[in-house]
């Protein structure tokens, strides 16, 4: 599937690897993107993004991706001004990080991790980017029920991409037990749209980055990306973020490719 003349949505564009990739695919020649974040640097990044790109290709919106009316509203305004979205990175993630189970030392009474917690970052990271990648099948489907169109065939060749943004952290992670859970389900997600997304000639898969230099890895600190990170990296370094969405833009191309991918940098977990 080429990148030249398509338009795709990217969430968690105003940093990290929702940044790297908007940069990548405006490179690669892509006719619109529509960049979507929560944070005040989105108008920043857009500009960025058409900068580097030399003409206007980035087109930013400010929102919360768990907002099922401002996810419609950026897929009606792309198709009206553009096409159909065709190619989907929803990349927005968070992090609320603590042991499932800590034991208080002065009660000696168990505190077990928060329903709350646990409901906002499913909401963040596996809800969101499921519905952000059915917004863009449902509207292939439409508009090929307006063509007269069925069952996809081969020779039209892929209709859209989507590309799930997992982690290592879905092998099971210390601390981490929303996170991990989220990226887990990611897993079935994409499994299961592929095989009925298919129908309309979609392809969806799963990258699972290692530790990657953005912001949500360098809040963890200094001491703790030396001492538990660095150690257990194979590469001896964090991941840039371009190389993740490098990665990410050859899922999105190649037709052959529809499971996950593994850009992990070596990293193993300690014993």
């Amino acid at each position: 599937m080429e990148i030249s003349g398509k338009v795709a949505v990217i969430t968690g564009a105003a940093s990290g690897i929702g940044r790297a990739v908007s940069i990548q695919l405006a490179q690669r020649n892509i006719r619109a993107l529509g960049l979507v974040d929560r944070g005040d640097n989105i108008d920043a990044v857009a500009e960025e993004v058409n900068r580097l790109a030399g003409r206007a290709v980035a087109y930013p919106f400010k929102g919360d991706t768990t907002d099922s009316e401002f996810r419609a509203s950026v897929f009606e305004s792309m198709s009206s001004k553009f096409d159909t979205v065709q190619m989907c990175v929803p990349a927005a993630g968070i992090t609320r990080d603590e042991l499932a189970v800590r034991v208080d030392k002065t009660t000696g009474k168990a505190r077990i991790y928060s329903e709350e917690l646990f409901q906002q970052v499913i909401n963040v990271n596996l809800l969101a980017p499921v519905y952000w990648a059915l917004e863009m099948i449902g509207r292939i489907a439409e508009k090929r029920a307006a063509q007269g169109l069925k069952k996809w065939l081969p020779a039209e060749g892929m209709q859209g991409a989507i590309v799930f943004i997992g982690s290592i952290s879905s092998q099971g992670n210390r601390g981490q037990i929303s996170y991990a859970s989220t990226k887990a389900g990611l897993e079935g997600a994409a499994a299961t749209i592929m095989k009925e997304a298919v129908f309309y000639g979609v392809r969806c898969g799963v990258i699972h980055p290692g530790f990657t230099d953005t912001p949500m890895v360098r809040a963890l600190g200094d001491d703790y990306i030396n001492k538990n990170i660095l150690p257990f990296t194979q590469l001896g370094r964090l991941i840039r973020p371009d190389e993740i969405a490098d990665a990410i833009c050859f899922m999105l191309t190649n037709s052959a490719v529809s499971g996950e991918l593994w850009a992990d940098a070596g990293w193993h977990a300690p014993a």
